[in-house]
């Protein structure tokens, strides 16, 4: 379940507009991040804490504004003996929330009120409680979050364990692991890597420094995005010179420190960064004071002679905020983070060698991606002639993945299919299709894929029948489906494409299409022509439009003749099959019969309405431009001369009327 969380994105719809993170409490930024501590009652900073009346009236302006998401953290957030008023107020009034606790301070009215609807993440730093407790300094810590948990569960609470890792509990990783799927079926890894502190204080930055994972450490737990060969750069190498700029003109969410103090991110602790909210408003601070922050930092030599020139930028994850907080510069480069980089560009580019292949098809490129390794016998040898060495203008990302999602879990959204074995369901700008079984009592799954709104990303989960079938190799399919229609139909109805049953060959250089079903002598053709044309496919075929005309393509999908071409040309003609005693082709000239004719051969993949409406159209547009014949042929091979020189004449003869040309027999 963890993986599915982390690699499957169901795209519901709009962003809201903006969404709020606030500070309830402060945060100790210790040897760990993550390890919350409460500030002495009689301590100035105690004093300085935003009142109840505060928060709610921040929260009120902001939602003004259209904020309707807030994430609470801290410190500890529950720290604060009116936490439970607070988070009453603050979720009382969004769409939804994020919490992240230690677990340590959940009681039953906390867990009660935690049923509604958001995501709480609880933080787990080990498995025992020697480690849990060295790690958050805290006595009786881990039977304290352990309770917590327990609480949660026993109010129907759903919760995400956050497992936070450093050198200190590293080598009980997979005991942690194993203790959070116990305890909750969802679970994820916290930051795999710690930043210095906000205080800069020389102490507790050599203990962070000490607790920092070795890279490779970092990437074995966290590994970098390998979805996407086209991964977005960081956005501070492509500004105009100020650092923040790209940064606060993109970004929808905003930071509230426990004392008051708003800016544009939670990392950023400058005090000249943040905007007093006890002494201004919400709107001037979000209207006026961030967009200010633009000017404040830019680049400058240090940046440029390091980070702005640095090859391996689209691997990093230097920020700004982290540079200030390793050394008080912002345009400062972090050793650590180079190192990170410099792993996360070798793990890439060994995931491209060992998981990730690219094919070609009909001017498409199909990027397949496999958890397990992709070999040289993976796929079938029919796919060699396809192969490409990467992605082109029009790429379909394919992402394998070897796990089954809890889909009691889950909303599908509406059902817009359902004919075994497929349900096919939309969901905001997402297509999910489910593997079903002919028996209605049969709840059980085999096979899930979602897809974005043109099918071009799709991340394809399955089961233990399909992981034997990828280790066994010999795959006729690149998406383990039965068949890659199902998703290239899909794919060319929104690229002025289909596929139709027919053979197609390239005949002096123009494009000729043998329509018919099973038996019409589609690969008879195929064999009677090899050697004298070369051969596409003899079963299957993709017709595009294109700008100068209508194109075909080879496939994979081919029928008793295995030899198949990657190649396209102009479709010059199609011809219907009939087996006769003669060899004789006859133009058909009127549209509506041609397009009649042509509909029944159209490969139907999971047809939906929107499908239908594309491909009606389409074929409407095909019988208006290409010409249409009726061939009659046998078996003595005289078809060949017949097409020979039907073909010489055929673009000449395009719209005008052509005679029927015969043959020997």
């Amino acid at each position: 379940m963890q993986d599915y969380c982390e690699r499957i994105t169901v795209q519901d719809g709009p962003r809201l507009p903006l969404e709020g993170s606030i500070d309830l409490t402060h945060r100790c930024n210790n040897a760990c991040r993550h390890c919350w501590v409460s500030i002495p009652a009689n301590s100035p900073e105690k004093e300085n804490e935003l009142t109840f009346d505060q928060i709610t009236r921040i929260v009120d302006e902001a939602r003004a504004m259209g904020c309707r998401q807030w994430a609470i953290s801290g410190g500890e957030p529950m720290l604060r003996p009116d936490f439970p008023e607070i988070f009453d107020y603050m979720t009382g009034k969004s769409a939804s929330y994020a919490l992240n606790t230690n677990g340590t301070l959940i009681n039953p009215q906390i867990a009660r009120l935690m049923k509604r609807k958001g995501t709480k993440m609880v933080a787990l730093y080990g498995a025992t409680a020697e480690v849990h407790d060295h790690i958050t300094r805290t006595p009786d810590s881990f039977q304290a979050a352990l309770q917590g948990f327990a609480y949660l569960k026993e109010a129907g609470a759903g919760f995400i364990v956050q497992l936070i890792s450093m050198k200190d509990n590293y080598e009980q990783f997979n005991e942690m692991i194993s203790l959070a799927e116990s305890l909750s079926p969802l679970w994820r890894i916290g930051a795999s890597w710690l930043h210095l502190s906000a205080c800069g204080d020389p102490g507790r930055n050599r203990e962070i420094t000490r607790q920092r994972l070795d890279p490779r450490e970092v990437i074995d737990l966290d590994k970098p995005d390998l979805s996407s060969e086209n991964a977005e750069p960081c956005r501070h190498a492509k500004d105009d010179g100020r650092l923040f700029a790209s940064c606060i003109a993109g970004r929808r969410d905003f930071h509230v420190d426990p004392y008051g103090q708003m800016t544009f991110c939670s990392f950023v602790k400058d005090a000249a960064f943040r905007y007093d909210l006890k002494t201004g408003t919400f709107q001037e601070g979000w209207d006026v004071f961030i967009p200010s922050l633009v000017e404040k930092v830019t680049r400058g030599k240090e940046y440029d002679e390091n980070c702005g020139t640095c090859r391996l930028r689209g691997d990093c994850l230097w920020c700004p905020v982290f540079g200030y907080l390793e050394h008080r510069r912002f345009p400062a480069k972090v050793e650590y983070l180079c190192d990170l980089a410099r792993e996360t560009r070798k793990v890439k580019e060994t995931w491209k060698r060992d998981h990730r292949r690219y094919y070609h098809i009909a001017g498409l490129t199909i990027q397949v991606e496999s958890d397990l390794p992709i070999t040289d016998t993976t796929f079938s040898s029919k796919f060699e002639s396809f192969e490409a060495d990467g992605p082109g203008e029009e790429t379909v990302a394919l992402r394998h993945v070897f796990s089954l999602p809890d889909m009691g879990r889950q909303n599908l959204g509406e059902q817009v299919y359902r004919k075994p074995p497929w349900a096919i369901y939309r969901k905001g700008n997402s297509w999910i299709y489910v593997g079903i079984s002919p028996d209605p009592e049969d709840r059980d799954i085999d096979r899930l894929a979602v897809f974005n709104q043109d099918h071009s990303h799709g991340t394809l989960c399955h089961g233990e029948r399909q992981k034997k079938l990828f280790l066994g190799g010999n795959l006729h399919s690149l998406t383990l489906f039965p068949t890659d229609q199902i998703l290239l139909a899909r794919v060319l109805a929104d690229r002025g494409g289909c596929f139709l049953h027919s053979a197609g060959v390239i005949l002096e250089n123009k494009g000729l299409l043998f329509v018919g079903h099973s038996d019409a002598g589609k690969s008879t053709m195929a064999k009677m022509l090899k050697g004298k044309a070369e051969i596409l496919c003899d079963d299957r075929i993709i017709v595009r439009e294109e700008p100068q005309g209508f194109r075909i393509y080879g496939t994979w999908s081919h029928g008793d003749v295995a030899e198949v071409s990657a190649n396209s040309a102009p479709l010059s003609a199609l011809l219907f099959l009939n087996k006769a005693e003669r060899n004789l082709v006859t133009p058909i000239k009127d549209k509506g019969e041609k397009f009649k004719k042509l509909l029944p051969y159209l490969i139907k993949p999971l047809e939906t309405r929107d499908w239908w409406d594309r491909m009606l159209d389409l074929t409407h547009r095909i019988a208006g431009s290409v010409p249409f014949y009726s061939l009659e042929f046998d078996k003595s091979g005289g078809v060949v001369e017949v097409l020979t020189s039907f073909n010489t004449d055929a673009t000449a003869h395009v719209g005008a009327g052509f005679t029927p040309a015969r043959g020997r027999g």
